[in-house]
């Protein structure tokens, strides 16, 4: 059954209006047609199962039948903090992140991460904000996760006291890696994560230090050093399967 995401202020009295992109998409490269049957999520993790009353060129009109009791969506929150990439490893980073369940990426401004005007002008939010919510179409979740503008690594130690657990991946760390850290933890203690993942010229020592002091766990991802766009999924990937429901459940 195909999806939507609806925000919640185009659904009334179990009226769902779809707009924007997807009426083309629904009607030309689907073809779906009257009475079929489709998903609606109203983009705040409810999910309905309606039926399509109506078509034209500017909205899909979908009856809501009934709530779903369907939540794909992990038991633990991952925020993920990303050093800035160049050029366009961001989209990458959004979209592979947010199949795999990430809360929350937030770029991060390190020392070793050039800052252009445009950045500052958060100008690329906006498109990474729509990556994700087609991410979270392609791989049925139930929430899309929010896509933040760049914060300056200060207020990332700020904002790292909200947190259960915090894992900063390092290439110069050794032997300590995501297997002796989950035997370290009480896992029923944990419900919020931050994954730290440094910029292409990875992190200064002293910015290591200070997460460190805050209590951050720095852990290695293994022999082989791994890209800025790659460790991040890659550490997403293992905390899903120790700590959330990658892999199933038991």
């Amino acid at each position: 059954m195909h999806k939507f995401f609806v925000p919640k202020h185009s659904i009334v009295d179990n009226i769902a209006t779809i707009d924007g992109e997807d009426v083309k998409h629904i009607y030309k490269v689907l073809r779906l047609k009257l009475k079929d049957k489709v998903s609606i999520n109203n983009c705040e993790g409810k999910e309905y199962l309606g039926e399509i009353t109506l078509i034209d060129k500017s909205s899909v009109t979908v009856n809501l039948l009934e709530e779903s009791a369907i939540n794909n969506e992990s038991p633990i929150e991952v925020h993920l903090f990303q050093g800035m990439p160049k050029s366009t490893k961001m989209d990458l980073i959004v979209q592979k992140n947010t199949e795999l369940g990430v809360k929350s990426i937030t770029p991060i401004i390190t020392e070793r991460v050039i800052v252009k005007t445009e950045l500052k002008e958060f100008k690329k939010v906006d498109r990474w904000n729509r990556i994700a919510l087609e991410a979270c179409k392609q791989s049925k979740r139930s929430l899309v996760p929010e896509i933040n503008v760049p914060m300056e690594f200060e207020k990332l130690l700020e904002e790292l006291k909200h947190m259960d657990l915090v894992v900063v991946p390092y290439e110069n760390e050794e032997g300590y890696g995501i297997r002796k850290l989950v035997e370290n933890i009480k896992k029923d203690t944990i419900s919020k994560v931050a994954i730290i993942i440094g910029p292409e010229g990875g992190f200064e020592e002293s910015e290591i230090l200070k997460l460190k002091e805050i209590g951050a766990m720095v852990v290695t991802l293994g022999p082989r050093i791994l890209r800025t766009e790659t460790a991040g999924f890659t550490c997403l990937s293992l905390i899903m399967y120790e700590l959330g429901d990658l892999g199933g459940v038991l």
